[in-house]
């Protein structure tokens, strides 16, 4: 299937699988406007496809039996209830290539999985974004007969969704009322967490209108999602007044809401107010998460209190708690901005110190990319230099890789990072995509960035806020102002409500626009 660029005369090839977006990508997907190929090449994980399970890296299933307890002897054939049982402790394990294998040669010996084995491998997947595999083990689970139960909807819906699959996500939840499975507050919380993260206004108080009229209790987690909306709509005042309301009702004061108000205060910069409830919420119990922390020393960064930042680091460290690699980013970027290379040595040498030696390498790397040392420009190199220092590069710290090299906007390197992603097994999101995405608009690739764009809605994701805020950045950097008020309509249309950083950039491209015209009469 080929996709036209209205902006461009470049075509991108997708691909997909048994209809369904695999989001994985062959290699001229973003092009230039030269037509000479640079993206993802297309990935060689196991891909089941029309009922067949091709087998990936050999794999000796009586040996990893012997290593999980030596439970057969050396001829004894592996039966459908100790296959079932190996490839969920491969799923506990994150050993999903090894799972995938063992199902494979499970189902050519004529086995099929449990019901609870396919839970165990559909859940497992989604959580690593793997969804499109999930979601074909869901169908087969379902043509085999049995009936999955609502925690296995809400899991994949939740993995849909981490992906931008609105349009999926909406067809099992259809097929959940044709098959009269109703929905739980869980699957009413994870849709209010994605349409406040995509800024999708209406829905977010269509759910809650909903849940309401269901009889579904309005939590911590659901208010937290409300002082999110109104952060995010330039109504902060308002979402202060949410902490009131919550204590009005009964409701303990939890991380979920105390993150949400520290963030708003920390956005619009009250940061001595920040502070002084995160000192009350430690002082009623509330133990402070990765999130509370990383907020808070991201505000401090980008308000320029260095030391304090600096000293929230330590503080976090102290506690028990490792560094979130996405904080690494933030921290490097602002620093490095103000030439602050001295402080930025002080947090590899906290790390150091407290033995915190993986982080310490993700660090290090990030800050090379960033230009200091300029040891570790290539993508590959990065990510090997980080295996050899015994770190498991996850998710999050590809997200971080891929950041810092947008941020940069060094394209091909944000690409390769995409590229090592799916070589590893890991599908990119709408979040990774956005940051290709504003890799090209930090180059001057505004055409590229729109590419982007027209794949994401290709492949059946849904763009966020973040997506269209993104894209108009690109071209008022492009300075193709008369761009930016049909991305910010296409944005309404979509349901995404402007935030006040859409709504900045969309006065200043018109501003502009009306200057032209003032010339030109």
């Amino acid at each position: 299937m080929k996709m036209q660029s209205v902006y461009c005369s470049i075509q991108i090839p997708l691909s997909y699988n048994i209809g369904h977006p695999h989001l994985c990508f062959s290699r001229a997907f973003v092009t230039r406007c030269s037509k000479k190929p640079n993206f993802i090449s297309s990935s060689n994980r196991c891909v089941r496809n029309k009922g067949v399970k091709e087998v990936g890296p050999e794999f000796d299933s009586k040996n990893m039996l012997f290593k999980c307890g030596e439970r057969l002897g050396k001829d004894e054939e592996l039966s459908s209830d100790l296959y079932s049982q190996l490839i969920c402790e491969c799923c506990k394990g994150g050993d999903l290539d090894r799972a995938m294998s063992l199902l494979a040669q499970m189902e050519a010996q004529g086995f099929h999985l449990s019901s609870s084995s396919y839970a165990c491998l559909i859940q497992a997947l989604g959580n690593v974004g793997r969804t499109s595999e999930a979601d074909m083990l869901f169908k087969e689970m379902i043509c085999c007969g049995f009936r999955p139960k609502l925690n296995l909807y809400n899991s994949l819906l939740r993995g849909f969704l981490k992906k931008g699959l609105l349009g999926l996500a909406n067809g099992l939840l259809k097929e959940m009322n044709d098959l009269g499975i109703w929905r739980s507050q869980e699957t009413y919380e994870i849709f209010l967490d994605y349409y406040v993260g995509a800024g999708r206004l209406e829905d977010t108080w269509s759910t809650i209108n909903e849940m309401k009229q269901k009889g579904f209790r309005l939590n911590s987690f659901v208010y937290s999602r409300i002082v999110g909306i109104y952060r995010d709509n330039g109504m902060w005042k308002k979402a202060i007044e949410i902490l009131e309301e919550i204590r009005e009702r009964g409701i303990p004061l939890d991380t979920h809401v105390c993150n949400s108000i520290i963030d708003t205060f920390g956005k619009y910069g009250e940061l001595d107010e920040a502070l002084k409830l995160f000192q009350k919420m430690q002082n009623e119990g509330v133990r402070p998460n990765i999130v509370t922390w990383n907020s808070l020393i991201k505000w401090h960064c980008k308000e320029g209190d260095f030391m304090k930042a600096f000293n929230l680091f330590t503080d976090m460290q102290e506690q028990g708690l490792y560094p979130d690699p996405k904080i690494f980013v933030t921290i490097i970027s602002c620093l490095g901005e103000q030439g602050k290379w001295d402080i930025i040595k002080k947090y590899f040498e906290s790390m150091k110190f407290r033995g915190n030696k993986e982080y310490g390498a993700v660090y290090a790397v990030l800050v090379d990319i960033y230009g200091q040392y300029g040891k570790f420009q290539n993508a590959e190199e990065c990510v090997q230099a980080l295996k050899s220092e015994g770190v498991l590069v996850s998710p999050s710290i590809f997200c971080a890789l891929a950041n810092a090299y947008a941020q940069q906007g060094l394209c091909e390197q944000a690409i390769k990072v995409l590229q090592i992603m799916e070589v590893e097994g890991i599908e990119p999101n709408i979040v990774m995509l956005n940051m290709l995405m504003n890799a090209f608009g930090n180059a001057g690739r505004c055409m590229e960035a729109m590419s982007v764009y027209h794949h994401i809605k290709e492949t059946g994701a849904s763009p966020d806020v973040v997506t269209y805020t993104t894209l108009m950045k690109a071209f008022l950097r492009a300075k193709k102002f008369d761009e930016v008020p049909i991305i910010y309509k296409e944005m309404e249309y979509d349901g995404c409500t402007p935030d006040r950083k859409a709504r900045q950039m969309l006065q200043a491209a018109l501003t502009v626009l009306e200057q032209r015209i003032s010339l030109q009469t």
